[in-house]
């Protein structure tokens, strides 16, 4: 989503917050920085975190006690946004602190399922936006010290994370709904009577937030939230980034310290990585910019009983592999119960892309982004260098049928080809459209399976043209239209690899692709839609008119036959699709497959 910014720092060139500073007047850079490093100092601070790509999530306060319900009927929104949501009193709501005594809780456990999950950090939350302290903070009452549990979670948890080696970083909130100096007060607050002071509430925050790295040892990641409202600013973000970095010099910190997202002429934004949530960027965020997407399991972050909308194993270790094939980390949530425990759905999901991890964790760890432009039709790569030798994991989620797997436009020398699973060794050959390899009939894992490919030097890929198929078919995926227009959007991520966002009937995608065989053929397109709309599909000067399926809703994709189309000649052709002006619906489109019709001889 952003550029690196360049700005004039004496004659050197600085690493700030991950971002690489050259040269502009000096008259323009804002007086408050955040703390400056040389470049090989902040690859050095944020090694174990790029390397670390897969961590858990846990979200865990008073509002675990709540699990979804108040006043006995279940509350609409996220478990951990109870209070705002149902507008509690504060009054009512501080009724829950001699409830909540998690006696099930074991650090020990907690560290053991992301460790065996192939986890390599855990993110806890220490304060969520309901002020509550989940450790004994001498600062407030309002914590974990006047539960009946009165143990200290996060000294636990630390322990438990060192044994395992597992990296333990504090995600806190700036927001409060408690406190009695955080502006602007909910109007549910009816306790506190006096008039907030925004200056009182932030050394307050400096000071919780100096116990979290004075007594816990050495944390990975400070994981900043709750930084949207208007008394935050970007002088108190950049404050704040300099006061932990001084803390703990090697401490991470992401981006939602600061209320800038977008850079303005003369500031830079503090915090070193970007922190997507619930999304994967289509195309990742390009060279130097380092990012995590954030995501449930289910459809709430902290727990809510009624709660059962789990996403599959599939999705989980194919969301994995996406994000880190795009340069990316993927932190992964669970809630535990009021009692302590991480739900059974959970750790069932995470064994499951443990065992995955122990066998493909190589193409996972320590990898760079694909070096292919375009997004594989039949999975995705992650990259290793070494030398003079450069190692891409294929993660192959659509097994060919045909037993040859297409690296397309790749023309690197071949070093060796082998399954992650087994080490045996593949055929493969150098040829015109990219690098051929023989693969066995049956996938080593139906899920997604990792090939080994090395080459040697730096990936040498071509631009290549969709080409017609030996049995004359065409595919056209979504990840290769060309989008014409300002709403919709290529997404990509666990069920989704389609054209979405569709709901301006302006818009429209086309696809270039060449044909040997021409003729007549059956169009055939993956798309899900509520609602049936009309649209136009295009070749040349042939227009057919089509309907949209009816299913289940926008993740529901299902084949629909179109029609015929005729190709008269052989050469570059482009298919468009355009919205019907007068009878359009929005619909997600995944691909548009044609297929020769079979004529009489």
């Amino acid at each position: 989503m952003i550029k690196k910014p360049t700005l004039l720092l004496a004659a050197a060139s600085f690493c700030l917050s991950g971002l690489m500073l050259q040269t502009i007047p000096a008259q323009t850079i804002n007086p408050i920085l955040p703390v400056m490093e040389a470049p090989a100092q902040h690859d050095a601070r944020m090694e174990w975190w790029r390397d670390a790509r897969f961590g858990m999530f846990i979200h865990w306060g008073l509002y675990s006690e709540a699990a979804g319900y108040w006043n006995g009927k279940p509350a609409s929104g996220a478990g951990e946004w109870i209070m705002n949501d149902e507008k509690i009193p504060l009054s009512q709501y501080t009724k829950l602190v001699p409830e909540f005594d998690p006696e099930k809780f074991n650090a020990a456990d907690w560290a053991k399922i992301a460790k065996n999950a192939g986890m390599k950090y855990i993110v806890i939350t220490t304060k969520h936006h309901e002020g509550f302290g989940m450790w004994p903070s001498k600062l407030t009452d309002w914590c974990i010290k006047s539960t009946p549990f009165k143990r200290d979670p996060l000294k636990e948890l630390a322990a438990a994370c060192q044994k395992e080696g597992i990296k333990l970083c504090f995600y806190y909130s700036i927001m409060d709904w408690h406190h009695p100096d955080y502006a602007p007060r909910k109007s549910w607050n009816d306790i506190h009577t006096n008039t907030p002071d925004f200056d009182a509430y932030d050394a307050y925050m400096k000071g919780q937030l100096k116990e979290l790295l004075t007594n816990y040892g050495s944390i990975g990641v400070l994981w900043f939230d709750g930084h949207w409202e208007n008394t935050w600013t970007y002088e108190r973000g950049v404050d704040l980034y300099n006061f932990l970095r001084e803390l703990q010099p090697g401490l991470i910190i992401n981006n939602r310290v600061s209320t800038v997202q977008d850079l303005l002429p003369g500031q830079i934004r503090p915090g070193d990585y970007l922190t997507p949530e619930q999304t994967i960027p289509p195309n990742g965020y390009g060279p130097g910019v380092d990012w995590e997407t954030c995501m449930t399991m289910n459809d709430t972050w902290g727990y809510k009983r009624q709660d059962h909308n789990w996403k599959s194993t599939e999705t989980l270790i194919r969301n994995l592999v996406d994000i880190a094939s795009k340069g990316g980390n993927y932190l992964l949530n669970v809630g535990p119960t009021d009692e302590g425990l991480i739900p059974g759905d959970s750790i069932e999901r995470l064994k499951e892309m443990g065992d995955w991890m122990k066998v493909n964790g190589a193409a996972i760890y320590d990898t760079t982004a694909s070096p292919f432009a375009k997004q594989l039709t039949w999975g995705r790569c992650t990259t290793k260098v070494s030398g003079d030798t450069t190692t891409l994991y294929l993660h192959v989620f659509n097994w060919p049928a045909n037993g040859k797997l297409l690296v397309p436009g790749l023309k690197n020398k071949i070093v060796s080809v082998s399954l992650l699973a087994s080490g045996k060794t593949l055929a493969a050959e150098n040829r015109e459209d990219g690098v051929a390899i023989s693969v066995p009939a049956t996938a080593p894992d139906k899920i997604s399976s990792t090939i080994v490919l090395q080459i040697t030097g730096a990936p040498e890929i071509v631009a290549l043209p969709i080409l017609q198929q030996a049995d004359g078919s065409i595919t056209l995926p979504a990840s290769e239209a060309q989008l014409h227009g300002s709403t919709f959007k290529y997404e990509s991520g666990g069920p989704l690899d389609d054209i979405g966002f569709w709901t301006d009937a302006k818009d429209w995608a086309d696809w270039e692709f060449k044909v040997k065989t021409p003729g007549k053929f059956e169009v055939i397109a993956v798309i899900a839609a509520p609602a049936s709309g009309s649209f136009d599909l295009v070749v040349g000067d042939s227009k057919l008119r089509c309907a949209s399926p009816v299913t289940a809703n926008y993740l529901d994709f299902q084949p629909v036959k179109l029609g015929v189309i005729e190709i008269p000649a052989s050469g570059v052709v482009t298919l468009a699709v355009r919205p019907a002006q007068d009878a359009w619906q929005p619909m997600n489109l995944k691909s548009i497959q044609l297929k020769p019709v079979a004529t009489n001889p």
